[in-house]
């Protein structure tokens, strides 16, 4: 589904002559080697069917711009989080954990929980899109975006529940799709759009916390 349709998005944009900027994901790297972080040219290693298919899907993304010169840019966040995201299932980290504290719940860890990510900011992504797709700089490049900065899901749990009696470990469903460390690099978002984050991953958790409060998802 997401290359197919990918693929009739691209043909409007060809027929319209539109640009395209294309939501991957950082979930198509192999783990960051050291602390200098993930750049576009680290090596690619697709764990998941999901990531597999953003990768197909960026391919032909990019055939447009070398076949039809097509504009078009292709984005891959790090692991995005804030107001609006689901607090459950199929949601992300922090938007789980922080419901799970504001309930009463324990907050689960799949693993030992020494698995890091790069938590960017919704704020912070949303401009990072919307600049990539009004930027010329951009056409035919893969862009990073993130905080640039990593934390461990065993640290960001202590840091939301404040209680290291409220954590537990579980076993992992997918520990062949888990990355062990996710960093950003994103030197090169900063180099062509002048782009880097606003939000700490503190000011965030904060922000993301008082939506969830102002809402009924608690």
């Amino acid at each position: 589904n997401d290359v197919i349709g990918t693929f009739h998005v691209l043909e409007a944009c060809r027929k319209h002559s539109v640009k395209m900027v294309f939501m991957s994901t950082c979930m198509v790297y192999d783990k960051a080697s050291d602390d200098n972080g993930i750049s576009e040219t680290n090596r690619v290693k697709p764990a998941s069917p999901y990531a597999g298919s953003k990768l197909a899907a960026e391919n032909m993304v990019l055939s447009y711009y070398y076949a039809y010169s097509l504009p078009v840019t292709v984005i891959r966040p790090f692991n995005t989080y804030g107001p609006y995201q689901k607090t459950g299932g199929e949601g992300g980290v922090v938007a789980i954990f922080i419901k799970n504290k504001l309930t009463g719940k324990s907050l689960s860890i799949y693993g030992d929980g020494t698995q890091t990510r790069d938590l960017l900011y919704v704020e912070d992504c949303a401009r990072f899109v919307v600049e990539s797709g009004y930027a010329d700089e951009t056409n035919g490049e893969i862009i990073n975006a993130g905080l640039g900065k990593d934390i461990s899901i065993n640290e960001l749990a202590l840091l939301i529940a404040k209680d290291k009696s409220r954590i537990q470990h579980v076993t992992h469903i997918h520990p062949q799709s888990e990355i062990p460390k996710l960093l950003c690099n994103y030197e090169k978002a900063k180099k062509l759009l002048d782009w880097q984050p606003k939000f700490s991953l503190e000011e965030g958790i904060q922000k993301t916390e008082a939506w969830i409060q102002s809402t009924n998802l608690i």
